[in-house]
């Protein structure tokens, strides 16, 4: 399992948090000639990695995280070298604002010209009058059930808190449990709760840790989860858990819906970690996961959405656009979209006490 960002340091940071994960111990720069990367589950898989190794001349190896939160702490403790993390939108700024990562020299990404703009001119990935980050791959969280186990479709947030479900839910080990929360509880504010809506938040969650079978640290966890007939029911990266469990013939199927109370929203980037030897092999890279090699490739490994429309123009046929939702820009807008939390620390204490608690 991934390590995670120690909260009890982040509460005393306080609203420093940001600016003083600067002066966290920096992980040492990796070896040059090999291109290291921090990245999620199906986003450095066969389906693709070999060809763009083969055409660059770098090789890759990759680490996984389960969560955002891994990515501060795998850079702070230095224990880890990468050159490439692929943090979400949600913690592109923690990434900046802690002086882990470098500007995005943009002329040297081919094909970042195709990137949905809604993504490439994003306030955080273009601040301080540069390009912090280069957009790869997209999607919604949404909820993944057993029909099978349900006598009605459930349409809300709230099959997640029902008790008849106990022992059968599962959630993501990840402080986006308090936006699900703060959305089921009525609130709009999920990334600015007040101290008095946050305790209501805390309170819910730990109101349901009984009916909770397991928290989910990565998505072939959960996959195991739901294969396994341990749970039937929880919140999930839309595309990937649904295709590996349903791909296993198991006898039953899974199904994703997204609830009334709308999905969430992600957009996951890379970022160039400040200092790397291998900045060569690492434009080549984000150039090649521009192509339509790396945004089909990653499309095919995760069942995600691509952030360059124009790549896969030619390597998607008119079925798989539609359904991963190529040109559809009006989808984006109807996501509840990740954003820091203005209160990162507060949120991540109030997480951190919920797991804790009895």
């Amino acid at each position: 399992m991934t390590k995670r960002l120690r909260v009890t340091t982040l509460a005393r940071l306080g609203t420093c948090a940001l600016a003083l994960l600067a002066m966290l111990p920096q992980a040492a720069p990796a070896s040059a000639g090999e291109l290291n990367i921090l990245t999620w589950e199906g986003y450095a898989t066969p389906d693709f990695i070999p060809k763009f190794e083969e055409s660059s001349g770098c090789k890759v190896t990759a680490s996984y995280v389960g969560s955002n939160d891994d990515f501060a702490a795998k850079l702070a403790a230095g224990g880890g070298v990468y050159d490439i993390i692929t943090p979400s939108l949600d913690t592109v700024p923690m990434m900046r604002l802690g002086g882990f990562v470098e500007p995005i020299n943009i002329s040297k990404v081919e094909g970042f010209d195709g990137i949905y703009s809604e993504f490439s001119k994003h306030v955080d990935v273009t601040a301080e009058g540069k390009t912090w980050a280069v957009p790869l791959v997209w999607g919604s969280i949404s909820l993944i059930y057993r029909p099978d186990k349900f006598a009605t479709k459930p349409d809300s947030i709230a099959v997640l808190f029902d008790p008849a479900n106990k022992g059968k839910i599962s959630m993501w080990d990840d402080k986006s449990a308090l936006y699900w929360t703060a959305r089921y509880l009525g609130y709009d504010n999920i990334y600015d709760l007040t101290d008095e809506q946050l305790d209501a938040v805390k309170a819910k969650l730990i109101e349901q840790k009984p009916l909770i079978r397991k928290y989910w640290a990565s998505a072939g966890e959960l996959t195991e989860l739901m294969a396994n007939q341990e749970v039937y029911v929880s919140n999930a990266w839309n595309g990937l858990t649904s295709k590996d469990v349903n791909a296993l013939k198991k006898g039953f199927e899974v199904v994703e819906f997204t609830p009334k109370e709308k999905a969430e929203g992600w957009m996951d980037s890379m970022m160039l970690v400040k200092g790397t030897p291998n900045e060569d092999c690492a434009y080549k890279f984000m150039s090649f996961m521009e192509s339509p090699d790396g945004q089909c490739g990653l499309a095919k490994s995760t069942g995600y959405f691509p952030a360059n429309p124009v790549a896969v123009a030619s390597c998607m046929d008119e079925e798989m656009k539609k359904e991963r939702q190529v040109g559809n820009i009006d989808f984006v807008k109807s996501l509840v979209m990740w954003q820091q939390p203005k209160r990162l620390d507060k949120y991540l204490e109030v997480w951190n006490a919920v797991k804790v608690a009895p």
